[in-house]
């Protein structure tokens, strides 16, 4: 998940993610501001998830997105 410290609909995408990704995969958070690649790719669209090198979703979580990602 390509995230920013403090965003909160950061906080609630992930708290979203938690319960659809457990014991199916580990989520990785990384703070987009960290990398200018990233913050030049996602910028203030996020938050992000990403998987397997492709965007799954971005701002709202979209379920069946993830469990299609995590069924592959």
């Amino acid at each position: 998940v390509y995230s920013r410290p403090g965003c909160h609909l950061c906080e609630a995408f992930i708290e979203e993610l938690v319960p659809l990704c457990r014991g199916r995969a580990q989520l990785v958070v990384e703070d987009v501001d960290r990398n200018p690649a990233w913050q030049a790719a996602y910028g203030l669209r996020i938050p992000v998830l990403c998987a397997g090198g492709r965007e799954i979703c971005a701002v709202t979580v979209d379920p069946g997105a993830v469990r299609a990602a995590l069924a592959c």
